[in-house]
């Protein structure tokens, strides 16, 4: 079972099209018309159309009379259409903003040929093409800046219905949502048995806006149920890219691969093996104990889980193209997620949680994959810290974050960025802890002898002069000094 479109799905679609008693803001139905130019305008009229309408996707048409809404065929064939050289479809994706994944489907109703253009609604800005926004008003195609009332509408529906509410596919019978969505892990993971019967099975997940009942009957997965529990989301249009990835390389650089595991199944439902796969494949360090050799992981686990579950949660879906990605080096890993962060990287450690995708936050938290108050970021500095590796770093490269785990590095190995990044944050850590950081407890931190405590010192006045902490007292003495982060 897959969530491309069937052609009984696609004839079921136009004829419940063809039973409204006109055309609509989102659905427009044209005989023969293949100028690229009017199929632009459309686009942007019926995307945004469908937004504000609560539509997942807008409908052009093609092969149905206009007035009559007879199926009269047609003679347009997008394949085949071209603007100068190049094809209709990627002429069309160069000049819409943002681009978005329409798709054309051909099909026979009464032996004649019918074009259905799906087009996926707006969702986080109104849809340009040529730098210009349309709309719909009743069966006429207007610029939308015509229409202020239209436009903060807009806008305000933009602000209202998060990613999570969005449809993934609609109008599935019960029998083929439960064959896209692993349902029996969403009962495991919640800790409650797994109901008898599939109309239970379906009430339960429309309870937790995992599937909506759709209008015109049968169901609609929402972005939420197919993100959580798809069983592939390669299955789910648009959703495919934003599947974990995995990819080790070979040195300290990006120039050989030694190997690339893209993830299939949804964040709740592949989270567990996930991070299974990851202890598998990172590397491990051996230490003497007491007598006795064990293995330790290369980076502690609760870090890593605590990492791979904000890059899930935390991403900007809007973003297209790209999704949340861990790539593994000999020294380091790095864990990506697209989009800006919605805090600043060196307030990490002690803003409370915000999130973009609050209902997937909600969700993952509910199932113990994320922390519930937003101490992760504590944790993970805890953690490397209790094992003295190197501090994470909180960076934000090209409309992304990205936090990085260091292998264990000797003190004397670290640069300036190394030693004053781990004084910063175990000077947060102490702050949130209502305990002022100290020579002491930075001696602490990196294994300092206390007959070195000069090193100490040093370390503190680098970052000083980084202005990244600061005295807790300006007066006091340097033989009892503590010290805050400067935000402090």
């Amino acid at each position: 079972m897959s969530a491309d479109r069937t052609e009984q799905y696609l004839t079921g679609l136009v004829a419940e099209l063809l039973k409204l008693p006109a055309e609509t803001e989102w659905a427009e139905f044209k005989e023969n018309n293949d100028n690229p130019l009017d199929i632009g305008e459309c686009i942007s009229a019926l995307s945004n159309a469908a937004a504000l309408h609560g539509k997942a996707h807008g409908y052009l048409i093609w092969g149905i009379a206009d007035s009559t809404h007879e199926v009269v065929g047609t003679t347009f064939h997008p394949a085949t259409v071209k603007r100068g050289n190049e094809e209709l479809e990627s002429w069309l994706l160069q000049l819409l903003n943002p681009r978005m994944d329409f798709r054309f489907f051909s099909l026979a109703m009464e032996e004649k040929a019918v074009v259905i253009l799906e087009i996926p609604r707006a969702s986080v800005k109104p849809v340009q093409f040529q730098g210009q926004e349309f709309i719909r008003v009743g069966s006429y195609r207007k610029k939308l800046k015509d229409f202020p009332e239209k436009e903060r509408e807009l806008w305000r529906i933009f602000d209202r219905v998060p990613f999570e509410e969005l449809k993934a596919v609609e109008r599935l019978a019960g029998n083929d949502v439960l064959a896209l969505l692993d349902y029996p892990s969403y009962f495991e993971l919640l800790g409650t048995p797994l109901l008898d019967g599939a109309e239970k099975v379906l009430q339960r997940l429309a309870e937790d806006r995992m599937i909506v009942a759709n209008v015109a009957g049968g169901w609609d997965i929402t972005n939420l149920g197919a993100i959580l529990f798809a069983k592939s989301l390669d299955q789910f249009k648009g959703l495919g890219r934003k599947a974990m990835r995995v990819i080790v390389y070979e040195g300290k650089g990006r120039l050989k691969t030694l190997r690339e595991q893209p993830g299939r199944k949804g964040y709740a439902t592949g989270f567990e093996g996930l991070i299974e796969f990851l202890n598998a494949l990172l590397p491990r360090n051996e230490v003497i104990g007491k007598a006795l050799r064990k293995e330790v992981p290369m980076y502690p686990e609760p870090a890593v889980r605590e990492l791979v579950a904000n890059a899930l949660i935390h991403q900007d879906f809007s973003v297209t193209g790209s999704g949340p990605m861990i790539e593994v080096f000999d020294d380091r890993m790095e864990i990506t997620n697209p989009g800006f962060p919605l805090v600043k990287t060196e307030r990490f450690l002690d803003t409370p949680p915000r999130s973009r995708n609050e209902l997937l936050a909600s969700f993952m938290r509910r199932v113990g994959i994320c922390e519930e108050r937003g101490s992760g970021v504590d944790k993970v500095v805890f953690e490397t810290e209790f094992f003295q590796l190197p501090a994470p770093s909180f960076e934000t490269p090209e409309a992304s974050t990205r936090a990085v785990l260091f292998a264990h590095k000797a003190l004397n190995d670290m640069d300036r960025g190394d030693r004053t990044r781990a004084c910063y944050l175990h000077a947060c850590l102490r702050f949130v802890e209502r305990n002022p950081m100290t020579n002491s407890s930075l001696r602490e931190r990196f294994g300092i002898e206390e007959h070195n405590s000069a090193i100490a010192s040093r370390i503190i006045r680098e970052t000083i002069e980084d202005d990244l902490i600061k005295p807790y007292d300006p007066d006091q003495g340097k033989k009892y000094a503590k010290y805050v982060p400067f935000w402090a």
